[in-house]
């Protein structure tokens, strides 16, 4: 994931965080929030809190976060900003399941594009 593409500024994050819409499911948190350039990438910004574990974990998480965004990112919504909060359960999850989860819960946020079918790659 290039580094234009994550939020890493801490009024960014709380700019998502207070006009932003919640969507979650037991291992994640995503808010959503429409940025002004429509036809923009879209940027990601990740919170794995330190009741997840040690930083071996928690980097563990992040990378499973970003590669499932690095391989879903012609399937989803372009122009937003995405925050993830991972929740504890993330922790014990491999890659797959993380992945899983992911598509769980940004198929409830509703910025998935149809032509993905459940289950495949």
């Amino acid at each position: 994931m290039k580094k234009e593409y994550r939020i890493k500024k801490n009024d960014e994050f709380q700019r998502v965080f207070k006009k932003g819409k919640s969507f979650a499911n037991r291992q994640f948190v995503v808010y959503k929030l429409r940025r002004e350039k429509e036809d923009t990438h879209f940027r990601i910004g990740l919170s794995v809190s330190k009741k997840i574990g040690n930083a071996v974990c928690r980097n563990h998480v992040k990378r499973c976060i970003r590669q499932t965004f690095h391989e879903l990112e012609q399937e989803i919504e372009q122009g937003n900003d995405y925050i993830i909060i991972a929740r504890k359960p993330a922790a014990n999850m491999d890659f797959h399941e993380i992945k899983k989860s992911l598509i769980h819960v940004l198929k409830i946020t509703k910025v998935l594009k149809k032509t993905r079918t459940s289950g495949s790659k």
